[in-house]
């Protein structure tokens, strides 16, 4: 698969994640089997590029290529302005958001917001291709299905953008109003797929390798996106790779090698926080990690007390250490989930509502 000039190792892409797909994390992914990760998306506002939080979010520094940034913002000149921001520091693909569903980033019309505007969504990305084409830097997208049930025009905007420049198309199968409760449904993504050409990539509840097979398959898509599922679980798009591949599990990722991946981990979170922001923000990343795993709640509470990132580093050697003294390998995940089928959301979404099926 390819998006512009650049070849992806595979289908299997980390989604973008506020808060959480900063460089470390984008690393671990693609370490894990990712063929593709989007940073964090970065604000268009140019009061803001020098602020701590910004300067981490375009910091790239030993990523592997290809580089996706994503940006958010309302003015069309202001993201075409952004666009050359990040390509300047070293973006190789610019991803503008319009999924967030967050209050505070849909209440000034950014994100997901900008599909109730056809025309300022098509204003924007007109924008920033003609300001990424010159510099041959690909120009992608990411939204959901529509503002509400009432107002799905995802495959209307999709023509409209491939129409203006888009390469790459991601679809998560959630309106906004959605927010990220409920079922994503599907058959939305594999209509965006019938009406364009270019790539589309399918988001949305995507959280084992059966799953990931079974949206490829309905939707028709090119590729799907991976999002809450990879946190404190990077390795799940190599075990969805394996899958693809052989229809076989792959076996879960010996204790030592977690311990590993973790503290490697928290070594380049650190890196990039400090000692003070680093321990605190690296907190949720432990979290996710040991929520299943035997004495894994205990831990985290005791771990979160700590504030120095040697004693939060050790506790977690310590907490694996005595883990692998339990158990080879990790727990399987993904065995007690229940999803409605593929295909089936709309069937159950009628019968909520006291309509035939």
């Amino acid at each position: 698969m390819n998006i512009g000039p650049y070849v992806l190792a595979n289908n299997l892409f980390a989604a973008p994640m506020a808060g959480v797909t900063d460089r470390p994390f984008r690393r671990l992914c693609k370490a894990g089997g990712a063929g593709y990760a989007v940073s964090e998306m970065v604000t268009s506002r140019r009061d803001l590029w020098d602020s701590l939080k910004t300067s981490r979010r375009a910091n790239h520094d030993g990523e592997v290529a290809p580089i996706a940034v994503q940006i958010a913002g309302t003015d069309a000149q202001m993201m075409a302005e952004a666009a050359a921001y990040n390509i300047d520091r070293g973006a190789q693909i610019i991803d503008i958001n319009m999924g967030c569903p967050a209050k505070k980033v849909c209440n000034k019309w950014a994100g997901s917001a900008l599909m109730q505007d056809e025309p300022l969504a098509l204003a924007i990305v007109q924008a920033v291709v003609a300001a990424c084409e010159p510099r041959g830097v690909p120009v992608t997208l990411k939204m959901r299905t529509g503002w509400a049930e009432s107002h799905k025009n995802a495959v209307a905007l999709a023509r409209v953008f491939e129409s203006a420049g888009v390469q790459m198309l991601t679809v998560h199968g959630r309106t906004r109003e959605q927010g990220y409760k409920g079922q994503a449904e599907y058959d939305t993504i594999a209509a965006v797929k019938a009406a364009v050409v270019v790539p589309v990539v399918a988001n949305g509840d995507i959280d084992t390798p059966e799953k990931a097979r079974d949206v490829l398959a309905y939707t028709g898509a090119d590729a799907v996106m991976v999002g809450r599922a990879a946190q404190g679980r990077p390795w799940i798009f190599r075990e969805i790779a394996h899958f693809l591949a052989t229809g076989t599990h792959l076996a879960p990722p010996l204790v030592a090698e977690v311990k590993r991946l973790l503290l490697d981990h928290l070594l380049d979170h650190y890196t990039l926080y400090g000692d003070f922001s680093g321990v605190r923000s690296a907190r949720k990343h432990i979290g996710w990690y040991v929520r299943t795993l035997p004495g894994g709640e205990a831990f985290r509470s005791r771990m979160n007390l700590l504030d120095d990132s040697q004693a939060q580093w050790q506790a977690v050697a310590d907490f694996f250490d005595a883990l692998g003294l339990c158990m080879d390998r990790m727990p399987v995940v993904g065995a007690g989930l229940a999803h409605p089928a593929v295909g089936d959301n709309a069937a159950e979404q009628k019968k909520k509502e006291g309509e035939p099926a």
